[in-house]
């Protein structure tokens, strides 16, 4: 059932880079409710992501729906966060952000 799970294109604030997960609704199910996922309970129910994703919010009206962060600049392999990787990610949302205000 783990082929039938949806990922988002990656999004950014100026702090973290965001995506959603869509498990099929049957699938969803079986998870625990009410509370936000441990890595290893994400990962142990198919999802596949690099490192330093955390599941940070449950989205009521969606349950099937999982919302994931990471800081802007994490290393995806290591997981944790290299200064000059997140320096690199902060400019270029701020060069996406003002050329976006002068559409």
């Amino acid at each position: 059932m783990s082929n039938r799970i949806e990922y988002s294109e990656k999004y950014m604030d100026g702090i973290y880079e965001y995506r959603h997960v869509i498990l099929p609704r049957e699938m969803a199910k079986g998870l625990p409710k009410g509370r936000t996922l441990s890595e290893q309970e994400w990962r142990g129910s198919g999802i596949q992501q690099s490192r330093g994703w955390e599941h940070y919010a449950v989205h009521r009206p969606e349950p099937h729906i999982l919302l994931f962060r990471r800081p802007l600049g994490t290393d995806p392999v290591s997981g944790e966060v290299d200064p000059e990787l997140e320096r690199e990610a902060k400019q270029q949302y701020q060069q996406e952000l003002a050329m976006n205000m002068h559409k």
